[in-house]
């Protein structure tokens, strides 16, 4: 479990330092620990414990769709992030924002904050392009 939190933790400092198809790629990884298990590997919804939830698990492939067109960046990094007090998404979806934060480590002074930061990012750009239109 250690080694899993530290790689997803290097995987975020390159963010920093790189441009979006990185990101893209390490929000994958991101996707794969953390979204997956609801919203399945597809982000259709149909993750192994979306039958468990007393909450309909949406697919996250129609965003932008159901945005007129554009992917509405800033209110999926917020949802994602969850701090922000505001749970659109239920009590059911997990606040990723404190829980990256609480696990971050850093070997290059990054502060915990900038790695959830960073780690919520990575999600939001890979979430961004899987995007049906």
């Amino acid at each position: 479990m250690e080694f899993r939190n530290a790689k997803a933790h290097v995987i975020a400092a390159l963010i920093f330092a790189s441009g979006t198809a990185v990101a893209e790629v390490a929000g994958e990884h991101e996707y794969t620990v953390a979204c997956a298990g609801c919203h399945g590997e597809s982000a259709m919804g149909d993750g192994p414990l979306a039958g468990l939830l007393n909450i309909s698990t949406p697919s996250l492939l129609d965003l932008t769709r159901a945005n007129e067109g554009d992917f509405p960046f800033e209110a999926v990094l917020t949802t994602i992030d969850g701090r922000d007090g505001v749970r659109a998404h239920g009590s059911m979806m997990p606040v990723w924002g404190e829980r990256f934060r609480v696990s971050a480590t850093s070997q290059r002074g990054e502060t915990a904050d900038m790695v959830a930061r960073g780690r919520i990012l990575s999600l939001v750009y890979y979430l961004q392009s899987i995007q049906q239109e």
